[in-house]
C-alpha cells in the first residue's frame, strides 16, 4: 500500500443525487479527464500521486476519506469533475460533503479544490466550503507550485504567492493573479489512466444504441481546449479566462486512442471538445490517423449546425464517429438570437440533420427550454422541431444560470432567484430549479420539459424509427428508461420565489 504520497486527487460521488434512479442503468460514468491530466502532469514533475474516483468505485463519503488517509497525503485535492457547461457545478454536491467531513477527520491536512465551478466562483468557494485553497484556471502550474511550497515547509496560514491560487490568512481570503494557460497542448502528457479504475467506466446509453449491451469499457479524449464562441448560457470558458481555442497535435491524440484501445480494450470514446467540428484541417488529419490505426471504434463528438460540412461528416463516419451532438437549443430563431446562438435558421437545421443522416451518422440533438425569451408557444415550437427532426436521441434541458455564464451574471444583477443548493443546478435531480423567463416561471419550464421528454420518447414515429435502426432490445431499453419518473420538488406549483421574471 502506498503511503506518504505528495497528493491524492479525488473525484467525489454525487451520482444518486444528480440523476436519481436514472443513475442505476442509464447514465454514463465518465473518466475524469482533468483529474487524470493533472495527475500525469504532476507525476511527470517528480511528485508522487494517487487518484480516487469515488463515483466509479461507488464509494460513500466515509469510504472516500478512509481510502484517502491510507496514503497519508501531503495535500488532498478534490477536482470538481466536469468539462462541459452543465457538468461541474452539480458535482459540488459530493465535493462539499467530502470537504466538510474530511476536515473533521484530518484537520491538519491541507486540502485544495479545483475545476470549472471553483474557477467560476473562487471567492464564494473559499468563503463557503471547508477548503484551504482554491485553484482558479487550468491548474497545472498552480498545483505544482503549491506542492513545492508545501514540501518546502510552507504551512497553512502563511503567504502563498502562487499564480492561480486562492487561500486564507488570518481569516482573510487572498487571491493571486491567474496562472497562464498552457500555450502548447502538445507539451502535456497523456492522462494518467493507469491510476483510474478503467474497467468501471460506462458510456451513455444512447452512445451504444447500436450495441446496447456493450457500453463498457469507456474512454474520453480531448483534441482541443476552449471555445471561440460566447453563448450566454455557457460557462465553458471560465476555466480558460476567456473565449478561444487551442488544439492538441493530432498525432498525440491518435497515440492516446491507440493506447486506450490496446491497453484497456476501449471501443466507445467521447471526444469531449466543446466543439470538435470547427477547423477542417484538424478534423481531417485526426480522422485519417484514426482510420490508419485500424481499430473498430465508436466515437461521439460535438458539432455546430453552422460549422459542419458534408465532406467532413463523411470522413468522420469513416473514422468511427458514429454520433454527433448538435446544440440546436430552440425551435425559435428569436429565442436563439437572444442567447447569441442565432446564426442559422430552421431550414439550415433541417438540411444539416438530413445531410448528417445521409452519411450514416446518428444525432444527439440538444434543446433548451426556458431561455430568456421563451414562453409556452416558443417552447412548443422547440418540441415540434425536435419531433420533426426525429433524431436518434434528443436531450431536453431547462435553462440554468450556471456559475460563470452570462445568464448567471444577469440573474445576480436582476435579483432572480437561483438554486439554494448545488443539486438545484442538476437537470435530473429532485431539487432542479431552472430559471424563469421574461414570460413564464421556472416551475412552468420544468413541467414543460418533463412532459416534452415523455412526449418525444413515446411517439410511435420515433419508436418505429428506432426499431428499424437499432432493433427491439434498444427500443425496450428506451421504454424502460421512460418508465423511470423523476421526482421534482419545484415543479408542482408556481410559488412566488419561483415566478420572478427576467426583466
Amino acid at each position: 500500500m502506498s503511503k506518504n504520497v505528495d497528493v491524492v486527487l479525488i473525484k467525489t460521488n454525487s451520482q444518486k443525487r444528480i440523476y436519481q434512479d436514472l443513475s442505476e442503468d442509464f447514465t454514463g460514468i465518465e473518466p475524469p479527464l482533468w483529474l487524470a491530466l493533472t495527475a500525469a502532469t504532476l507525476r511527470g514533475q517528480g511528485f508522487s500521486v494517487m487518484a480516487i474516483d469515488a463515483e466509479a468505485e461507488d464509494l460513500n463519503i466515509k469510504e472516500t476519506i478512509q481510502k484517502t488517509l491510507e496514503h497519508k497525503p501531503l495535500l488532498v485535492a478534490i477536482v470538481v469533475s466536469g468539462t462541459n457547461p452543465s457538468a461541474s457545478t452539480m458535482n459540488m454536491i459530493g465535493a462539499s460533503e467530502v470537504l466538510g467531513q474530511f476536515k473533521e477527520a484530518s484537520p491538519g491536512t491541507p486540502i485544495v479544490l479545483s475545476g470549472l465551478h471553483p474557477s467560476a466562483l473562487p471567492e464564494r468557494t473559499m468563503r463557503e466550503e471547508s477548503t484551504d485553497f482554491v485553484i482558479e484556471g487550468e491548474g497545472f502550474l498552480t498545483y505544482a507550485e503549491l506542492l513545492k511550497a508545501l514540501k518546502g515547509g510552507k504551512k497553512l496560514g502563511e503567504d502563498f504567492q502562487i499564480k492561480g491560487l486562492w487561500y486564507k490568512k488570518n481569516g482573510k481570503i487572498i487571491s493571486n493573479p491567474r496562472a497562464p494557460n498552457v500555450a502548447d497542448l502538445g507539451t502535456l502528457p497523456m492522462p494518467a489512466w493507469d491510476l483510474l479504475p478503467m474497467v468501471r467506466y460506462r458510456a451513455h446509453n444512447w452512445h451504444c444504441f447500436q450495441s446496447i449491451d456493450e457500453r463498457e469499457p469507456y474512454g474520453v479524449i480531448y483534441t482541443s481546449l476552449g471555445c471561440p464562441f460566447s453563448c450566454s448560457f455557457c460557462c465553458i470558458n471560465v476555466t480558460f479566462g476567456g473565449s478561444g481555442i487551442r488544439y492538441r497535435p493530432p498525432q498525440k491524440v491518435a497515440e492516446e486512442i491507440d493506447f486506450l484501445a490496446k491497453n484497456y480494450g476501449v471501443k466507445n470514446i467521447k471526444i469531449l471538445d466543446e466543439i470538435f467540428v470547427l477547423k477542417p484541417a484538424h478534423v481531417i488529419e485526426l480522422c485519417d490517423r484514426i482510420i490508419a490505426l485500424g481499430h473498430n471504434l465508436n466515437f461521439w463528438v460535438y458539432g455546430r449546425i453552422d460549422t459542419v460540412r458534408e465532406d467532413l461528416l463523411k470522413k468522420m463516419k469513416e473514422a468511427g464517429m458514429n454520433w454527433i451532438a448538435y446544440g440546436i437549443e430552440s425551435g425559435s430563431k428569436k429565442v436563439r438570437d437572444g442567447v447569441s446562438k442565432g446564426r442559422f435558421d430552421q431550414e439550415t437545421i433541417k438540411r444539416v440533420v438530413k445531410t448528417t443522416h445521409s452519411v450514416g451518422m446518428h444525432i444527439v440533438a440538444n434543446f433548451i427550454f426556458g431561455l430568456p425569451d421563451d414562453d409556452e408557444e416558443t417552447m412548443q415550437e422547440t418540441l415540434d422541431l425536435a419531433k420533426e427532426l426525429n433524431c436518434e436521441y434528443s436531450n431536453f434541458y431547462c435553462a440554468m444560470a450556471y456559475p460563470g455564464s452570462q445568464l448567471y451574471k444577469d440573474a445576480i444583477a436582476q435579483g432572480v432567484p437561483l438554486p439554494k443548493t448545488w443539486a438545484g443546478y442538476s437537470q435530473f435531480s429532485e431539487e432542479t430549479f431552472p430559471l424563469p423567463t421574461k414570460h413564464i416561471s421556472g416551475a412552468q419550464v420544468l413541467r414543460f420539459r418533463d412532459k416534452a421528454f415523455d412526449n418525444y420518447y413515446s411517439d410511435p414515429k420515433y419508436l418505429d424509427m428506432m426499431m428499424e435502426k437499432f432493433g427491439s432490445r434498444t427500443v425496450e431499453h428506451i421504454k424502460k428508461m421512460c418508465s423511470v419518473k423523476l421526482r421534482r420538488k419545484y415543479a408542482g406549483e408556481d410559488k412566488e420565489v419561483h415566478s420572478n421574471r427576467l426583466s
